[in-house]
């Protein structure tokens, strides 16, 4: 790995909590050894070691003796929830208007779960928005981001019916670090209820990691597509 001013440890210990995060590593899940991860990054097996100790004290791994290293199971809420293009930019490269049918704003205090995805302590305020969207014909996504609580957020959902990058960027909030996962669901009643749709329904989940570290900003999307409603694109040029 290249070298810079950030110790060798922490860098591998981020490469370690991404696994988790994007999930790649299950809840619940062994990792892989020491002499494994050691292979796998090409650095020594104290560095690996120093790196896990860092999620040990993260609670995010945990150590069985004489078994290995697993993934720490997190406390999910209940079952009801389970360059960035924002979704109005895709519509607009569509040919479509973006529309927004309904948007509802909570306040919560942040998990185990939230405060690694958000990069905040337990018990930070956290804001949840949740918005159906769609175009001008029908509604074909439920979304749900969260983002921690700032004084300068507004809390009338009414001001979120448009694009919601376009008003972070009002905010000098600008993301540009993006990382996803896609993969077909079905949905759960939440979504269900959200989109007027059977549980037999497939619906294309994609969640969304962004962040403007300069500003410390971390937001965590999960989208519920109709699948026969929404074609997803990927340019590569």
């Amino acid at each position: 790995m290249a070298s810079n001013a950030i110790p060798l440890y922490v860098q591998i210990a981020d490469r370690l909590r991404d696994n988790i995060k994007m999930g790649k590593w299950k809840e619940g899940n062994k990792i892989p050894t020491e002499v494994e991860l050691c292979k796998i990054y090409d650095v020594s097996r104290i560095t690996i070691r120093k790196a896990i100790d860092e999620l040990v004290k993260e609670d995010l791994l945990h150590r069985q003796r004489a078994k290995g290293t697993f993934v720490t199971d997190f406390v999910e809420p209940s079952d009801n929830f389970t360059v960035v293009k924002s979704f109005t930019e895709e519509m607009r490269e569509l040919g479509e208007k973006a529309r927004t049918m309904d948007v509802k704003l909570e306040i919560t205090d942040a998990d185990k779960k939230l405060a690694m995805y958000l990069n905040m302590n337990i018990g930070d305020k956290v804001m949840i928005l949740k918005r159906i969207r769609g175009d001008s014909k029908q509604a074909f996504v439920y979304s749900v981001s969260y983002f921690k609580k700032h004084e300068n957020f507004s809390l009338d959902p009414n001001d979120y019916y448009d694009s919601f990058y376009s008003y972070l960027h009002q905010h000098g909030i600008q993301v540009k670090d993006n990382s996803e996962v896609v993969e077909a669901v079905l949905p759960n009643y939440e979504v269900r209820t959200a989109l007027s749709i059977n549980k037999h329904e497939p619906v294309l989940k994609r969640t969304r990691f962004t962040s403007c570290k300069p500003q410390n900003f971390y937001e965590y999307t999960i989208n519920y597509y109709i699948g026969k409603s929404y074609k997803y694109y990927l340019d590569f040029n």
